[in-house]
């Protein structure tokens, strides 16, 4: 099986979201040209972001048409986690709420890419 290498997000400013995302996360921009950028998640794992109108072959897909999760340790970090998005700005659609998978909240970035954060639920 190949490996898991890349997440890409099509976005409308490479530069502005990997800034966004540096913020964010506190993950440094690795490696950034004209229309593209790129930042480390995890486990070799990379963060690309993609000029949409030179994405090869064009895009069909929308923003917010999925998302990209993040896991914390608890109920404590979703908290934390939410409020200093909140307190950085970032457009908050789903304050922390239990679900059946645990407490999770979601914010979107600049391009509308939706952002779920949760604490998986304890049985």
């Amino acid at each position: 099986m190949p490996d898991f290498s890349f997440l890409l997000l099509h976005v409308a400013d490479p530069a502005a979201s990997a800034t966004f995302y540096t913020t964010l996360l506190g993950i440094p921009i690795i490696d950034q040209k004209p229309g593209f950028s790129m930042l480390p998640l995890r486990d070799g794992v990379m963060l690309g972001l993609w000029e949409r109108d030179t994405v090869a072959p064009q895009s069909s897909g929308q923003s917010g048409a999925s998302e990209v999760t993040f896991s914390v340790a608890d109920a404590a970090a979703v908290d934390a986690t939410h409020d200093a998005w909140q307190r950085r700005g970032v457009t908050i659609l789903q304050t922390p709420t239990e679900m059946s998978f645990g407490l999770t909240f979601v914010a979107v970035d600049p391009d509308g890419h939706r952002l779920r954060v949760f604490a998986p639920a304890t049985t």
